[in-house]
């Protein structure tokens, strides 16, 4: 495929992920800070996103599958996660922990668990776009050309 061609993909993939709520201006502000000294930096930090909440969605599964929930560690674990995502612009998973931390104030083990659900869901989601969209960013670059700037 040639070089315009996949510009044009990448430049409407990453426009539907603005469109579609996956992302917000955090990630465009996350571009801006990589430049040719650091050509990596948001792969790395996304990266990075990825190893926490993988970490993270595991606790959480670990610790609201016991006998007695722990509703104050379940909550600094989605404060966590919601704070890594806004960090990185995932707006649909930092939009889900705002209201699975609600269900952990109330102490409310059923909502803290469809909410689990969810945030997985958007987590797994937003992890899957932004793999694709490192890959097009990769096929565009080995293609001999240049990202280009949304």
């Amino acid at each position: 495929m040639e070089v315009v061609q996949l510009q044009g993909r990448l430049i409407e993939f990453t426009s539907s992920l603005f469109r579609e709520g996956f992302l917000d201006d955090q990630y465009t502000q996350l571009q801006q800070l990589q430049d040719e000294s650091n050509p990596d930096f948001v792969v790395e930090v996304v990266s990075l996103f990825f190893e926490d909440s993988e970490r993270l969605l595991n606790d959480l599964t670990t610790t609201l599958g016991q006998q007695i929930v722990d509703f104050k560690k379940i909550d600094a674990h989605v404060h966590q996660l919601k704070g890594s995502s806004a960090s990185i612009g995932a707006q649909r998973v930092k939009n889900v922990c705002v209201a699975f931390r609600n269900f952990c104030e109330e102490g409310n083990r059923e909502g803290c668990l469809t909410c689990l659900q969810q945030v997985k869901h958007e987590y797994y989601l937003v992890k899957n776009k932004l793999e694709t969209l490192f890959k097009l960013e990769q096929q565009i670059l080995q293609a001999g050309g240049s990202i280009p700037l949304m």
